[in-house]
């Protein structure tokens, strides 16, 4: 894969309390594309910010309906990945 592709992959990070509180045992929390499994998350996550990841969990996150007037729908769906980092290292997300 070229590194293009790994940005694809990995959207934004997920900033929220419960995620800045992972943050200090170790764990990162991003929002990836859907279509992607685990192993992929952790190749693009090992070569874009150069760390050694120890293990994954994803959840898939189902869209929610909404109204806007009259109109109903839903939003879309997205995927989480909680990446735990191996001792010592981090990640600096700015």
């Amino acid at each position: 894969m070229n590194d293009t592709k790994y940005l694809e992959i990995i959207k934004a990070p997920v900033i929220t309390e419960k995620s800045q509180l992972l943050k200090e045992a170790g764990q990162y929390t991003f929002k990836v594309d859907p279509r992607t499994n685990k192993t992929e998350v952790k190749q693009a996550i090992e070569k874009i910010f150069n760390v050694k990841v120890v293990s994954i969990k994803t959840i898939n996150e189902k869209p929610k309906k909404r109204r806007v007037g009259r109109y109903t729908g839903l939003t879309n769906r997205s995927k989480k990945a909680i990446v735990k980092l191996a001792e010592g290292q981090t990640i600096d997300l700015g």
